[in-house]
C-alpha cells in the first residue's frame, strides 16, 4: 500500500525537511511494529510448547475407586484399613480380614474388569516418553513433573524424596521402573506446591515392597505382587497384576484429586448470597415489619408490643418535588391572602405629584 511517503529513512532527492522528518516517523513506526509481531510471535510458541510438553495423568478407568487390587491372594495382619474398594482376580483367597469402607470384590464381573482397566493403565505407564533419570536412589532428590526411569530397580534407603508440582495442581508424575521398587523403614514421598497423590504413579516391572513406617503417596501399579510393610501407610493405591498383594497394619486413603472449578459458591450463586432484593421488594411495596421500634413512622405511643405496621412506601424524587412545589404554592397565596391592601392614591386631571 502506497502511503505517499518514501520509505527510506533518509530525505528523497530535493525533498523538504517536512518529508524527511515523516519519513523517519515511517520508518520508526515499522519497526516498532515489527518489534511487537515478533514478540507476540515467540511468547505464543513458548505456550504452545509448555501446553504440549505437559505430562498427560494415567487414566485408571475402572480401577481408580480401588485402594488395594491382586492377582492370586490378599493377606492381611493387623488392624488394617483402606478407604476405596478392594478387589481380586482370578485369585479367590483373601485372608486377615482388612478393613474395608468400600466395596469388596472377589473374583467377579467388577474385579475382572478393574484388572483389564489395570492392565490398560499399566502399559500406558511404560510407553511414556522419557522426560529424565530417576537415578537408583531417591534419597534427598527433587523431582519436577514430568517421567522418570530407572533402568533396572529403584531404592528410597532413607529420609525423603520430593515431588514439586511448582503451583500447578495438574501436575503429573510418572516413574517407570525396569524391576523392582523398595523403600527403607521411616522413609517419605514428599508433595510440595499444589503436588497431589492422585497424579503419581509407580509403574513398576516387578515386585514392589515398602519398609516398615513407610510415609507413601500415588499409585503403585506392579508387573507381579506388591508387600506393604508394618505400620506404612499410603496415599494412593496398591494395585498388583498378577501376584499377590500383603498388608499388616496400613493405612490406605484412596481419594480422588481435588476440584479445579473454583468460584462456585454452595447454597446459591453469587448473586444469591448476596441478598438479591426481589421483584416486589424492588418496586416498594410495603413489608411487614414484627416488633414495631418506638419512634419509627407509623408506629403510635404504645402500641401493643408485637403488632404489625406496614412501612411507608418511600417517595421518588419527582413526588418530593412536586409536594415541594405545591406547599410553595400554597404557602404564596395564604400571604397574599392576609396582606393589607395598599391605599389608593389620589390623582388629579393636569397635576404631577411626584
Amino acid at each position: 500500500m502506497n502511503l505517499g511517503v518514501p520509505l527510506s529513512n533518509e530525505s528523497p532527492r530535493g525533498g523538504s525537511p517536512a518529508a524527511s522528518r515523516r519519513s523517519r516517523h515511517w520508518g520508526h513506526a515499522r519497526t516498532m511494529c515489527a518489534g511487537a509481531l515478533g514478540t507476540s510471535l515467540v511468547a505464543g510458541l513458548l505456550f504452545a510448547g509448555s501446553a504440549l510438553g505437559a505430562t498427560a495423568t494415567v487414566e485408571l478407568g475402572t480401577t481408580s475407586s480401588f485402594s488395594v487390587l491382586a492377582g492370586s491372594t490378599i493377606t492381611n495382619i493387623g488392624p488394617t484399613t483402606m478407604s476405596g474398594d478392594l478387589g481380586l482376580s482370578p485369585g479367590t483367597s483373601v485372608t486377615g480380614a482388612p478393613q474395608v469402607l468400600g466395596q469388596t470384590h472377589v473374583d467377579d464381573a467388577v474385579a475382572i474388569g478393574a484388572k483389564s482397566s489395570l492392565t490398560t493403565a499399566f502399559n500406558d505407564a511404560a510407553s511414556r516418553p522419557s522426560t529424565g533419570s530417576a537415578g537408583t536412589d531417591l534419597a534427598g532428590q527433587s523431582f519436577l513433573p514430568g517421567v522418570r526411569t530407572a533402568s533396572s530397580s529403584l531404592l528410597l534407603s532413607s529420609g525423603a524424596v520430593t515431588l514439586n508440582a511448582q503451583g500447578d495442581p495438574n501436575a503429573v508424575f510418572i516413574f517407570q521402573i525396569g524391576t523392582t521398587l523398595t523403600t527403607g523403614s521411616a522413609t517419605k514421598v514428599l508433595l510440595i506446591n499444589g503436588a497431589q497423590a492422585c497424579n503419581v504413579f509407580w509403574e513398576v516391572g516387578s515386585s514392589a515392597t515398602l519398609g516398615t513406617g513407610t510415609q507413601f503417596v500415588g499409585t503403585i501399579m506392579a508387573g507381579e505382587s506388591i508387600t506393604a510393610g508394618t505400620a506404612s501407610t499410603i496415599e494412593g493405591r496398591l494395585l498388583a497384576q498378577t501376584a499377590a498383594v500383603t498388608l499388616e497394619s496400613n493405612t490406605i486413603t484412596t481419594s480422588a484429586c481435588a476440584s479445579q472449578t473454583g468460584g462456585e459458591h454452595e447454597g446459591g450463586t453469587p448473586e444469591e448470597t448476596k441478598g438479591t432484593p426481589t421483584p416486589e421488594e424492588a418496586k416498594g411495596s410495603p413489608t411487614p415489619v414484627t416488633g414495631p421500634v418506638a419512634g419509627s413512622p407509623g408506629v403510635a405511643s404504645g402500641a401493643p408490643s408485637g403488632a404489625t405496621t406496614p412501612a411507608r412506601p418511600i417517595a421518588s424524587k419527582t413526588t418530593i418535588k412536586h409536594r415541594r412545589k405545591a406547599r410553595r404554592h400554597k404557602a404564596h397565596k395564604a400571604h397574599k391572602s392576609h396582606s393589607p391592601a395598599r391605599p389608593a392614591l389620589s390623582h388629579k386631571h393636569g397635576a404631577f405629584t411626584g
